[in-house]
């Protein structure tokens, strides 16, 4: 890094030249040779009407109209991909619920299979095992659908060849 007490805005590195000072020149990259800084002591701006104070601010390309509607299909395609389904399959599971009445065998969402006994406003009453005195409530939610549990025993191998 050279610095120079002529040039005090310009740094050499690697190679190359950059104006760090944002002053009356643009900032200058090249191959290593040095074009010559222009201070406010020389008057060098004075002679020159036509030289901004301050480089262009570059125009932002965040709201562009292109950017605008790569946003929007962005958004639109996550709204299509996530939120709209789950929507959708909360209103099933609120339509299957609400048709759910006693005498329904039903799964939760623990895995256990019951038979309701009784409906409450947030919560079904659900019987589980073949002892008939245990009726336990379960929250609406938590119950995953009807359905009836397969009972039939599984045809066991001897294991002999």
């Amino acid at each position: 890094m050279q610095m120079n007490a002529v040039q005090m805005n310009v740094i050499q590195m690697n190679g190359f030249t950059v104006l760090l000072d944002g002053g009356d020149v643009s900032p200058i990259i090249n191959g290593g040779e040095a074009a010559p800084a222009a201070n406010a002591n020389t008057g060098a701006a004075a002679a020159d009407p036509n030289a901004s104070a301050a480089p262009a601010a570059p125009t932002s390309s965040l709201f562009s109209p292109v950017m605008i509607v790569f946003w929007v299909l962005i958004l639109g395609a996550m709204y299509f991909i996530t939120i709209r389904p789950q929507r959708k399959r909360d209103k099933q599971m609120k339509e299957l619920q609400a048709s759910m009445k006693v005498g329904d065998s039903v799964l939760t969402s623990a895995g256990l299979f019951g038979k309701i006994v009784g409906v409450g406003e947030d919560c079904f009453i659900v019987e589980f095992g073949t002892n008939k005195g245990i009726h336990i409530p379960v929250r609406k939610s938590d119950v995953l659908g009807v359905k009836e549990p397969v009972l039939t025993p599984v045809a066991r191998d001897s294991g002999k060849d």
